[in-house]
C-alpha cells in the first residue's frame, strides 16, 4: 500500500486515492510511505524515481556502508523500528531516501509509530516546514514510542519483582519466562536506540544548513542518551531478579534433596535391624524369644525416632 501527504500550511495532510489519482499524488507528495507494496505499485515508484527500490536484503544489511549513504536519489537511511507480534517485540528496518523537496519510505509491516503518525496527520497535528523536519518529525516519534514501551517495561518489571521478592508460594518459573521476555523487549529496544543514534549522526553531518533541524537532532540524541542509560538499569534489575528467582528455585530443591536425605537417614536404622533379623540362619537365638518378635519392633522404632529427634534438635527439620 501507497500512502501519500503533503504540506499544507506547515501541516502535514494525508491525500488519499478518492480524491486524486496515484499518479498525480506522487508527484505533489511531501512524503510517500510504501507499506508492503504489491509489483504494480512497485514497478510506479520504480517509474517515478527513476530507480529501483532498496530490496528487502538491502534494507537489513548491518554494515554503514549499505545503511547511511548518499546518492543521486538522495540521503538514504536504513533504521531499526520496533515491531510487535504476537505479543513479542522484534526489530524491523525502515528505508528512508530523503530528496529535497520529498520524503520516501519503505518498510515491510505495520508500525506503531507511522500509525500514530498517520492518525495524527489527519487530525492535522503534524507540524512540518519540510521533508527534512517532517523526517526528524519521525525520529522525535520514534524515540518517544520507545520511552513509552521502556516505561511498560518498567512497570511489569515492578511487578515480577513483587511476585519474586514479597509474594509467598509464587510460581517461580512463570517468573523467569516473564523476565526473559522483558529482557528481550529490552534488547531490541536497546539496539533500536544505538541505531538511531548513527541515524541522527549521519544526518546531522549531512543536513549543516538546517539550523532548525540540527536543534531537534541534539534534543533526539540527549534523549536517546537518557533512554540508553534507562535500557543499562533494567539490564541490571532483571539480571538481579532473574539471580534472586534461580537461588529460590535451588532454595526449595535443597530442601526437598534435604527432606529425602534425612527419610533416608532415619530409615537406615530400623532397615539395618529388619535386615539381620531376616536372615534364615539356623541358629539364631532370638527366633525362639517368646518376646523377640516385639522386641525386634520396638529396637526398630526406637532406632528410627531417635535419628528423627537429633535432627529436630539442631534444627535440621
Amino acid at each position: 500500500m501507497i500512502r501519500t501527504f503533503e504540506l499544507h500550511r506547515q501541516t502535514i495532510m494525508e491525500v488519499t486515492e478518492e480524491t486524486q489519482p496515484l499518479a498525480r499524488r506522487l508527484a505533489h507528495s511531501t512524503w510517500i510511505d510504501a507499506h508492503e507494496p504489491d509489483e504494480d505499485e512497485r514497478d510506479r515508484l520504480n517509474a517515478f524515481l527513476a530507480d529501483e527500490l532498496p530490496a528487502g536484503e538491502d534494507v537489513e544489511e548491518i554494515e554503514s556502508s549499505a545503511r547511511y549513504f548518499v546518492d543521486a536519489d538522495g540521503i538514504h537511511v536504513h533504521s531499526l523500528f520496533l515491531s510487535q507480534s504476537e505479543g513479542r517485540h522484534g526489530n524491523t528496518t525502515v528505508a528512508f531516501i530523503l530528496q529535497p523537496e520529498r520524503l520516501i519510505t519503505f518498510r515491510d509491516c505495520e508500525l506503531a509509530d507511522f500509525r500514530l503518525l498517520r492518525l495524527r496527520a489527519r487530525s492535522g497535528q503534524v507540524e512540518a516546514s519540510s521533508a527534512q523536519t517532517l523526517m526528524m518529525t519521525i525520529f522525535e516519534q520514534k524515540v518517544e514510542n520507545l520511552a513509552d514501551t521502556l516505561e511498560d517495561i518498567h512497570r511489569k518489571l515492578e511487578d515480577v519483582s513483587h511476585l519474586v521478592l514479597e509474594e509467598e508460594g509464587s510460581d517461580l518459573e512463570d517468573a523467569i519466562d516473564q523476565l526473559a521476555k522483558l529482557e528481550d523487549s529490552n534488547g531490541k529496544i536497546r539496539l533500536c536506540l544505538m541505531d538511531t543514534q548513527r541515524s541522527v549522526s549521519f544526518l546531522i553531518r549531512h543536513l549543516r544548513g538546517h539550523s532548525e533541524i540540527q536543534e531537534t537532532a541534539r534534543e533526539v540524541m540527549r534523549d536517546v542518551e537518557t533512554l540508553m542509560s534507562h535500557t543499562a538499569f533494567l539490564f541490571d534489575k532483571i539480571n538481579f531478579l532473574m539471580d534472586s528467582t534461580q537461588g529460590f528455585i535451588n532454595i526449595q530443591q535443597n530442601q526437598i534433596i534435604k527432606i529425602f536425605s534425612i527419610a533416608a537417614v532415619v530409615f537406615l536404622p530400623p532397615t539395618l535391624v529388619a535386615s539381620i533379623y531376616g536372615m534364615n540362619f539356623t541358629y539364631m537365638p532370638e527366633l525362639s524369644w517368646r518376646f523377640g518378635y516385639p522386641l525386634a519392633l520396638g529396637l526398630m522404632v526406637v532406632a528410627g525416632v531417635s535419628p528423627y529427634l537429633y535432627f529436630k534438635h539442631k534444627n535440621w527439620l
